[in-house]
């Protein structure tokens, strides 16, 4: 063999393992390196899942997920080992906020275990209103949410127009979770829906809301004037169901009666009962307990609103 078809030959010898050594680099075994902070990859990248169910879901601290280190008795953050794992996969978290601690960006999907809100949030309704949906419908669906909430937040802070106002006249911490979202939860919430709706479908809005408004009789309007905003800005259904929870300490006539009343002034609202709900000493927040069976009443009421019934 001539020094001349030598050459030729390393040439290409070379070359195939350049190619082989590519190839091997980017092969992955599936599912190898899937963990709580690696985000999902869009699965239609054509267009939207229908298949793939959102959740908007806003409110104060409760639906923030209260972590309990500021109340005198609790061991402090609420979210224990039981409720960090396993998710399932179908459940997911579009992060509304960089979460630097737990490996998250804003914007993108990721497995939803809590915190599902903000990095020093605990848990909160969503997180079981999303395990109890995926456990209950076919397997081929999704559930995706996305959770702006501001502790202490009256329901004027997701008026799109006049919440600076309200916010200028609240206390610094407050002011300190609005800045986060832009000072404007409202249209920060509406830009985030419109990133889950390039991948699926707006199903239903979450709303824990209610204890700074206590004795607000124009409550429900207020938040009916939320729910038409979000429908006309995101081009939702007009049947688009609104779950509202009642409230830890909100009596049968006081505040949780104004949120029994609800449906009255938007049809498509149910009303999520807090009877027998564990709580805090503070007797404001639920305890551990109490938001994972308030999710679980959440999502009964959701899958029932689907035609799915609740298995055993």
């Amino acid at each position: 063999m001539t020094k001349k078809m030598l050459y030729k030959l390393s040439t290409v010898l070379a070359c195939l393992g350049l190619v082989m050594l590519s190839y091997a680099a980017c092969e992955t075994a599936p599912g190898s390196s899937e963990t709580a902070k690696t985000p999902v990859p869009p699965e239609t990248p054509s267009g939207p899942d229908e298949n793939f169910h959102i959740y908007l879901c806003f409110g104060q601290s409760n639906m923030e997920g209260y972590n309990g280190a500021y109340v005198k008795g609790e061991d402090g953050n609420p979210i224990q080992e039981q409720d960090r794992g396993p998710v399932d996969s179908r459940f997911r978290l579009l992060a509304a906020v960089d979460m630097p601690e737990f490996g998250r960006e804003k914007g993108r999907w990721y497995r939803a275990n809590p915190p599902l809100c903000r990095g020093n949030s605990g848990l909160c309704p969503a997180d079981y209103f999303g395990r109890t949906m995926v456990e209950n419908l076919p397997t081929d669906i999704k559930v995706g949410i996305i959770n702006v909430s501001v502790a202490g937040g009256k329901i004027e802070a997701f008026d799109p127009v006049n919440c600076g106002s309200y916010i200028a006249g609240t206390e610094s911490w407050l002011k300190e979770i609005a800045a986060i979202y832009g000072n404007n939860p409202y249209n920060y919430l509406v830009e985030l829906a419109k990133i889950a709706q390039e991948d699926g479908v707006i199903k239903g809005i979450l709303l824990h809301q209610g204890e700074s408004n206590s004795g607000d009789s124009s409550w429900p309007q207020k938040v009916k004037g939320v729910y038409d905003n979000l429908v006309r800005d995101l081009d939702l259904d007009e049947s688009t169901p609104l779950l509202a929870g009642q409230l830890v300490n909100g009596g049968t006539t006081g505040m949780n009666g104004t949120i029994l009343s609800l449906p009255q002034t938007i049809p498509n609202a149910r009303v999520i009962r807090a009877d027998g709900l564990g709580k805090q000493v503070d007797n404001l927040h639920f305890n551990p307990e109490g938001y994972r069976e308030l999710g679980r009443r959440y999502a009964e009421e959701m899958l029932s609103l689907l035609g799915y019934p609740l298995s055993e």
